[in-house]
């Protein structure tokens, strides 16, 4: 009595475990396939090997199993005495290797050890198909050498979304793929040995990064150290496909503005995904002659794989390839970024139900199709070739590195939509036709060009800080885009770029003078 109380009060204290009773019925029984109480003799290259029946038929039906049966039948058919007639089984295989799937048979769990021995284990249980451990390998973690050094994966490592198919299950299918697929296009039956396999290598890549990157594909936080760094990962993130740790790593910034009540998201033109972008509708403006509505709404993103919900995008375009004609008010883009702006357009206009290219059909069909034409933004639908800004009182500009009020860059350039259209449609027919068809308008040249507008310049007295350039080019601005109704452009609906954040110069001299020396 006291013994049972003792024990109760034990059992408060801590946890207890109980060992189940040695009943037979509780242990797995190993299949009688082969006489349990029986040795088998297995030569392996110089080794010989002599393992129980129970053993070979702990991990079957194998070739070991499906060998000694036969040798076991034809002995009863012939009647001789089954001692005498099992003859030893050879196979010029590695022993060293084999010791380790004795092991195995005999009840023992045996775990890779490197990648070598994880191919010649894998390659070898395929070969004399032991189904436990091929199951049992199948299930392990894979070695992988990178940049010479090795890294012992779990294979649901790269089962993430957006992170395969990647790099790995694509060219090493061998150790992706199911227990059925393995050696695929090869006959078991006749297979004198197995094909060599190599354990999977990328010598090419930085072992540094890609620590970094198991690091964070595990759900660990990686410090960015700077923007070159932060390019290593994206770039080896991209080399092995791991598209939903791209968007984890792109730089963005997540935001809550209680000012307009929204959530933001800034991201720059080049990690843009089409299947990210979005159209939120603010309202539906009617048209003054009553017809149709027009939509009224801003462009929204959400990065594929990592979010949940749509953020109004503010858009980050850097590089010195936009330049602001004030007198317009309109931007012109250049090079790549007039390219991926046009682009842009094309997937915005494609959400909204409309034809991502204004050529007509007949024209599109002489050229060549929609692809030979050049990528700009008057090739859309949403705009002229000098896409429509509007510069608003919150807008922060820094112009040739002070802060300039908005004020004076919404008053001092003021013009009826009727120029607006009719310079920027003159700017698109000459930057799609002029100078051979070149995607870069004559606007490039020092001076400008403005069309045949007939508006004249604002002079500009360069000694007075309070009057700028018609002209600004911008380093880094950010934009929201709108979508609005527009009365004279090229259809019912445009895309504008609402300024935020613009840090231009308008000068050469202002552009001097953040210029460094180079240094070392």
């Amino acid at each position: 009595m006291s013994m049972s109380r003792q024990s109760s009060e034990t059992a408060k204290g801590r946890d207890v475990f109980h060992l189940p009773p040695s009943d037979p019925e509780l242990i797995s029984k190993i299949p009688r396939i082969l006489p349990h109480e029986r040795v088998f003799p297995i030569q392996i290259g110089s080794e010989l090997f002599k393992l129980s029946g129970a053993s070979l038929s702990s991990d079957a039906p194998s070739y070991f199993s499906q060998y000694f049966q036969c040798q076991i039948k034809k002995a009863e058919d012939a009647g001789e005495d089954v001692s005498t007639a099992i003859r030893t089984l050879y196979i010029d295989r590695d022993p060293i290797t084999f010791r380790d799937i004795s092991l195995h048979l005999q009840g023992y769990h045996v775990s890779p050890r490197d990648g070598t021995h994880f191919v010649r284990l894998f390659a070898d249980a395929q070969f004399y198909t032991l189904p436990k451990l091929m199951s049992q390998l199948y299930e392990e973690s894979i070695f992988i050498s990178i940049g010479h050094r090795e890294f012992q994966i779990p294979r649901d490592i790269f089962t993430g979304p957006g992170n395969s198919p990647n790099f790995f299950s694509l060219g090493f299918g061998v150790f992706f793929s199911s227990q059925d697929e393995i050696f695929p296009g090869l006959d078991r039956e006749s297979l004198i040995r197995p094909p060599s396999i190599m354990p999977p290598s990328v010598p090419n890549r930085s072992a540094d990064i890609f620590y970094e990157l198991l690091h964070l594909l595990r759900g660990y936080p990686v410090r960015i150290r700077d923007d070159e760094h932060r390019a290593s990962l994206l770039r080896d993130c991209r080399y092995f496909n791991f598209k939903g740790l791209e968007q984890k790593l792109i730089p963005h910034h997540i935001n809550y503005n209680l000012a307009r009540r929204r959530y933001e998201i800034t991201l720059r033109l080049e990690d843009i995904l089409k299947s990210g972008i979005s159209i939120a509708t603010d309202a539906m403006t009617p048209t003054p002659t009553g017809g149709a509505e027009a939509v009224s709404g801003w462009v929204n993103y959400m990065r594929p794989y990592e979010d949940d919900k749509h953020h109004e995008l503010i858009l980050e375009i850097g590089g010195e390839n936009t330049k602001l004609h004030l007198h317009l008010m309109r931007a012109e883009f250049f090079g790549q970024v007039k390219v991926r702006v046009a682009r842009l357009f094309e997937v915005i206009a494609t959400k909204l139900n409309l034809p991502p290219t204004t050529q007509p059909l007949g024209l599109l069909m002489a050229s060549g199709g929609a692809s030979s034409q050049p990528a700009t933004p008057g090739n859309t639908p949403l705009s002229e070739d000098l896409v429509r800004v509007v510069i608003e009182p919150e807008t922060h500009i820094v112009l040739d590195g002070k802060t300039y009020s908005t004020t004076t860059a919404t008053t001092n350039y003021t013009t009826t939509e009727n120029e607006e259209a009719t310079a920027a449609m003159a700017m698109s027919s000459t930057s799609s036709m002029g100078h051979g068809g070149g995607q870069d308008s004559p606007l490039s040249s020092i001076g400008g060009y403005f069309g045949p507008s007939s508006r004249k310049r604002r002079r500009v007295d360069p000694s007075s800080p309070s009057q700028a350039s018609d002209e600004w080019i911008v380093r880094t601005g950010q934009w929201r885009l709108r979508i609005q109704g527009s009365r004279n452009g090229k259809s019912a609906i445009e895309c504008v770029l609402v300024g935020v954040k613009i840090d231009a110069y308008s000068t050469e001299q202002a552009k001097n003078a953040q210029r460094g020396f180079l240094k070392g």
